[in-house]
């Protein structure tokens, strides 16, 4: 346990926490963790004293159950955990806390005896005569030795020879300090001799009275003895709840302890699930002063975090291992509590050590395997591995982790990795079981920003890196050179699809926010159609009321033999008829398709009309159907710009040359131009809105070339680089 949390940075937090107990003991809380959590809940709500500090009573209860005498210290100790559980009994708890609470029913004669002390741990006065009697002869006595000691010092023959007035301690009894010769005029015992020469003496009278003291003290022991016997006593009677309330102690310390510490910063509580859905929110690692907050989702499989040097990937390893030790032993940390999911595991083991040493005799990647062979014995519990690559050739070992990270996954084992093995990363992206995790470079201010892009392979930039570390710098280019010009071109390509990652990250996050307003909208338009059906529903109602104390009238009027009554009550049944209105939902005869029209706040065109129906098209794009009784004229018709309409025909004829790409590879510049220009020509005549012109990578000359002409050509209306399997950089795809 101690090992995982050293490896974890989490030391210092655990024992934080453990400074919370009211006694020693261990931060783990064996049982239901839900059990555990709710109660933690409950207590929250209520504000209750500290618990008292309090010493191990194992040997203490171990003597009782021999039927032997305890220290009335030791006696005092149990009686605070009755006098703590009795102050309980006075609050009115709900639910679960309530139950546990009853079911702690302290004997009368426990309480009675932890009635007998007083909080200073000392027996009460009044409740043994002869102890208050000792006590009463003890407490004069002290004031009489401190009377005569007074009285000696004033002593006017004493003053020649006192070297001072104070009172002196040596081996805890009360001495004067005098010259030589005090003899004359004092009777005392030396007990020592200072530096100086002089004497520290005890008066005879005073000896006197320390053994009287002395003797009273010998009599208030046997007192207190027969006292413990009695006490220790009633405690063995009371043996198997003595030893069910100090197990309830310290799970109620548990509790306590976390409740406070949990207050501390406005930590959460994450209870771990079984849920595949995992990830940490805004979570903030413990050992950190003042950490940027990690946001990651680890549902899958495995995680594999590259990227660049000293940019946070073991950290972030580290921060995924301890949340979820966290939770497992119901530990409060910081993060955002309702987005974070944590998983539940088995155990939690972290390989973040290098195993070489002078001692073990065992190379750096022996040990690898040795920690690797350990895992195949095992199945459901996380894993963590720092820096995978350490200690042999990489090509060998990506082919090698590859099974080995397959094979565990077949056991139901999350693995946790670093790594700056593009190979094994490459290799393993295409499992589905594999979430790939970069840790980002900011190439402007050549630092890391310590985030964290998910679903790409990232560059290590250890080259950067070096520089940023005063690795000279022709020590640095030359070193580019030896590492090769295909390795730099593969390290910009992993670094432009971090980038593009990102953006589209981003563009995802703006759709999301788009998304949320329209729902927004759509649950308003149900909203008022929902109103608009209730009114229906309830003119509808009002008509059959009506319609029906119509037709009861009319039947009425026939049954009746009078003929006056008859037409009376028809005439009356004709009004009532009559009287039925229908709310009409006039259309507004001004308005038409094409029309600028207003429904709510919503601005649009209308499309189209049905019955009582209108389609709308709104500003922003989006087409409602709405009631058209509801919609009205907008006055703010929108500035058009007026097409010119010309009686000039134009018959072109179009070109049978027209192609959707263009391939400009090893062409020169002017070359390559006046063959674009003639392509985008063609083109345009043929018919065609977008087409995709490849001019490489190289040293960039000739995408340069491309991007300014196709900035400044009037029929271009937009370009982007290529999707990866079209080219990627080193193509252009034109909308004309």
């Amino acid at each position: 346990m101690q090992q995982i949390i050293r490896k974890l940075d989490l030391e210092d937090y655990v024992k934080q926490l453990s400074s919370f107990f009211a006694r020693e003991k261990s931060f783990v809380i064996e049982g239901d963790i839900k059990l555990h959590y709710s109660l933690i809940s409950l207590l929250s709500k209520y504000e209750l004293k500290p618990l008292p500090k309090l010493q191990n009573l194992d040997t203490a209860l171990l003597h009782l159950s021999k039927k032997g005498t305890l220290k009335l210290y030791e006696i005092y100790e149990f009686v605070k955990i009755v006098k703590y559980f009795s102050y309980l009994k006075k609050f009115d708890f709900e639910d679960k806390l309530r139950k546990w609470n009853d079911k702690i029913i302290i004997p009368d004669e426990l309480i009675e005896l932890a009635d007998i002390f007083n909080d200073k741990a000392q027996i009460k006065q009044g409740v043994n005569e002869d102890l208050d009697k000792i006590e009463k002869n003890i407490y004069d006595l002290k004031a009489q030795i401190k009377h005569n000691l007074y009285t000696i010092t004033s002593d006017k023959k004493l003053q020649l020879y006192l070297v001072d007035h104070q009172i002196h301690f040596v081996d805890e009894e009360q001495t004067l300090l005098v010259r030589a010769g005090f003899n004359h005029c004092l009777k005392a015992k030396v007990v020592d001799r200072s530096g100086a020469g002089f004497f520290y003496v005890v008066p005879h009278n005073i000896l006197q009275l320390k053994q009287k003291q002395f003797d009273l003290l010998n009599f208030k022991d046997e007192i207190i003895f027969k006292l413990s016997q009695q006490y220790s006593s009633i405690l063995t009677n009371y043996l198997p709840f003595l030893k069910f309330i100090n197990k309830e102690f310290d799970k109620l310390d548990h509790y306590l302890a976390r409740v406070e510490f949990a207050k501390l910063d406005d930590k959460q509580f994450i209870l771990p699930s079984k849920s595949k859905e995992q990830k940490l929110t805004k979570f903030k690692h413990p050992a950190l002063h003042n950490p940027k907050p990690i946001s990651i989702d680890f549902s899958k499989k495995v995680i594999m975090i590259t990227g660049v040097n000293a940019g946070g990937k073991t950290m972030l390893l580290k921060s995924i291992l301890s949340s979820i030790f966290m939770s497992k032993y119901l530990i409060p940390y910081k993060c955002d509590k309702i987005n974070t999911k944590i998983g539940n595991y088995k155990s939690i083991n972290a390989v973040l050590d290098d195993p070489q040493n002078v001692k073990n005799d065992i190379s750096t990647f022996a040990g690898r395997m040795i920690e690797f062979s350990k895992l195949f014995a095992k199945n459901d519990f996380i894993v963590g591995v720092d820096e995978i690559e350490l200690g042999t050739d990489s090509d060998e070992a990506s082919s090698l982790f590859k099974v080995i990270i397959e094979k565990l996954i077949k056991k139901n084992i999350k693995i946790i990795i670093t790594t700056h093995h593009k190979r094994l990363a490459s290799l393993m992206a295409i499992n589905q079981e594999v979430e790939l995790v970069a840790a980002i470079y900011d190439e402007k201010n050549r630092k890391p920003t310590y985030d964290f892009i998910q679903g790409t392979i990232g560059k290590s930039y250890a080259f950067e890196t070096a520089s940023r570390y005063k690795i000279p710098l022709d020590v640095v280019m030359e070193a580019k050179k030896v590492y090769g010009e295909d390795k730099n071109r593969l390290n910009e390509l992993i670094e432009r699809s971090s980038i593009l990652e990102k953006q589209y990250q981003q563009k995802i996050k703006i759709l999301d926010k788009k998304i949320d307003k329209y729902k927004k909208l759509s649950d308003s338009l149900k909203e008022e159609k929902e109103k608009i059906n209730k009114i229906i529903l309830d003119e509808k109602d009002i008509l059959h009321q009506k319609y029906k104390i119509a037709i009861i009238q009319a039947k009425e009027a026939i049954k009746t033999k009078q003929t006056a009554q008859a037409h009376r009550l028809l005439n009356k049944a004709h009004k009532q008829i009559k009287d039925i209105k229908i709310k009409q939902y006039k259309e507004n005869p001004d308005l038409k398709i094409g029309s600028r029209v207003k429904y709510k706040n919503n601005k649009g065109v209308l499309l189209s009309i049905k019955g009582k129906k209108a389609y709308v098209e709104t500003d922003e794009g989006v087409k409602l159907q709405v009631p058209f009784n509801e919609l009205k004229q907008s006055r703010d018709i929108p500035k058009v710009k007026q097409a010119f309409k010309h009686n000039i025909k134009v018959n072109i004829q179009k070109s049978n040359n027209g192609h959707v790409a263009l391939d400009l590879h090893g062409q020169r510049s002017d070359e390559a131009i006046a063959n674009l220009d003639k392509f985008i020509s063609d083109a345009l005549i043929a018919g065609f809105d977008e087409v995709i012109v490849y001019h490489g990578i190289g040293t960039g000359k000739l995408s340069y070339v491309v991007k300014e002409f196709l900035k400044k050509h009037p029929n271009v209306k937009d370009f982007s680089d290529a999707l990866t399997g079209s080219g990627g950089y080193g193509a252009k795809i034109v909308k004309l």
